[in-house]
């Protein structure tokens, strides 16, 4: 299990890494729109990634 989350944890820092260096101007503008956005929406935002994470986990691992 805490090897899945190591694998996890490394695919979302090369996914945000890449993000970063392809388009450093998109990512700040994208930063400072999070930063005015109201706390509750990102809250939902979050947790509505966070279940369609889970959602393709399960379905590549064949839900077991």
């Amino acid at each position: 299990m805490a090897e899945w989350l190591l694998i996890g944890l490394g695919v979302a820092f090369v996914l945000e890494g890449v993000c970063y260096a392809a388009a450093p101007g998109a990512m700040q503008r994208m930063a400072a729109l999070a930063a005015q956005a109201n706390p509750a929406h990102l809250r939902l935002a979050g947790l509505a990634a966070a279940a369609l994470g889970v959602f393709i986990v399960a379905l590549v691992h064949g839900g077991a």
